[in-house]
């Protein structure tokens, strides 16, 4: 239950929850747009999936202002930030177990003593941008700070007045209400808040959130949490691929965050958790330690061709199109300027594998000749391609190309 319950809750607040609810409820009644999948929310943001760095993974509970503000200097210190990582994003624990007096959700005074206003404007001042967390429920899920569940208008302006760009919600405590209600009320009142902030549904695909997410949010979790093994990491990617068709530019699907650095898997797996997430459109939001990654981490996170694949324009989400056995697959996707992504995964635990990728799998028309770019490797394969891709895959281990269109086949 509520333990942050107000004795002395304002008539205006009631009001303006209840006003916020009738928004949302009439919103959701109202017919979809000629897709079916009209946007409420039409906040400029998300055009290409988000890039960032999030407290949870690594840190959980334990971050404070300082650990904050060194993380803004490694983004930028590392060359991550011009890579693109720009949302800089405090998960749960930072906010004090209660509310004010007044109703407000305040800092936690022992880890930020300064305040989110003065980090914010810390982060902006290096060039990025913060954001924060929330549950669309009564207290968020570690149990040690208020959520924001019938305080979302307040909440909403709160978070605007400090200068947060990002917003990430989450699905705990609902107090038993559906999720189709609860998280379009903080859509609602994000979109009056007066500063627009990217809107992250964390509904971890309870009610198929992908189906109706874009109305509300400029990303839905689509999975459970992810944990730092190659079996969830995976797990987590077969369920985001059945709802590619749902992702495009200003909404994506989010199978959870980036584990690479956190020593959970090899090298190899995590190049293939990373490109697995940039052909799948999915959001690059960093979960390990940047102060302290090791260079191979950085090389991973940092591959310009890699994340270009992630951030193109086109805003098409790959997904898988051939599976041979219970460990042979083949992704792909369109990419702009007559291009297509494919990956060649190895999922076997042992013995490398050949892997084709043929035209008629990948959207390539037959006749059509490529030349073909392994983005790990930044080597342009000798000679064109007509009609397949065939490459030498090791076990729990990729290859990833991008193939652009040269011509007709002679």
């Amino acid at each position: 239950m509520c333990s942050y319950a107000f004795k002395r809750r304002s008539v205006v607040l009631l009001l303006s929850v209840l006003a916020i609810v009738g928004a949302s409820t009439a919103w959701a009644a109202s017919p979809a747009g000629d897709d079916g999948r009209r946007r409420l929310i039409d906040n400029g943001l998300g055009r290409t999936p988000q890039m960032g760095w999030n407290s949870w993974n690594h840190f959980g509970c334990n971050i404070d202002e300082m650990t904050i503000r060194s993380t803004v200097d490694a983004l930028i210190s590392t060359g991550l930030a011009n890579k693109g990582y720009t949302y800089v994003n405090l998960d749960d624990c930072w906010a004090a177990y209660q509310r004010t007096n007044e109703g407000y959700m305040a800092a936690d005074p022992k880890k930020f003593p300064s305040g989110i206003k003065d980090l914010a404007d810390y982060v902006h001042s290096k060039g990025l941008k913060l954001g924060l967390y929330s549950s669309a429920g009564t207290r968020t899920c570690s149990q040690t700070m208020p959520g924001s569940l019938g305080f979302e208008d307040i909440d909403a302006k709160t978070f605007a007045s400090w200068g947060v760009d990002y917003l990430k919600y989450d699905n705990c405590n609902g107090n038993g209400l559906r999720e189709t209600v609860r998280f379009p009320r903080m859509s609602a009142a994000l979109s009056n808040a007066g500063r627009p902030i990217f809107y992250s549904l964390c509904e971890w695909g309870v009610m198929n959130v992908a189906t109706w997410g874009a109305q509300y949010g400029n990303s839905w979790r689509t999975t459970g949490d992810i944990n730092n093994s190659w079996a969830s990491m995976l797990s987590n990617i077969n369920t985001n691929d059945q709802f590619a068709s749902y992702a495009k530019p200003g909404g994506w699907n989010d199978p959870d965050m980036l584990e690479v650095g956190n020593g959970g898997m090899t090298h190899d797996e995590y190049v293939v958790h990373f490109s697995l997430w940039a052909i799948a459109k999915s959001p690059l939001i960093i979960g390990c330690d940047v102060r302290s990654m090791s260079k191979e981490t950085l090389d991973i996170l940092s591959n310009p061709e890699v994340i270009a694949i992630n951030q193109d324009r086109l805003g098409i989400q790959g997904k898988k199109v051939r599976q041979y056995d219970n460990e042979i697959e083949v992704w792909a996707g369109p990419l702009s300027k007559r291009r297509t992504a494919v990956l060649l995964l190895n999922r076997g635990s042992s013995g490398s594998r050949q892997i084709t990728a043929a035209w008629t799998d990948i959207g390539i028309k037959r006749g059509i000749a490529v030349e073909a770019r392994d983005v790990w490797k930044h080597e342009t394969v000798a000679g064109r391609l007509n009609g397949s891709l065939t490459a030498e895959v090791a076990p729990h281990s990729c290859k990833l190309f991008v193939l652009t269109h040269v011509g007709r086949q002679q």
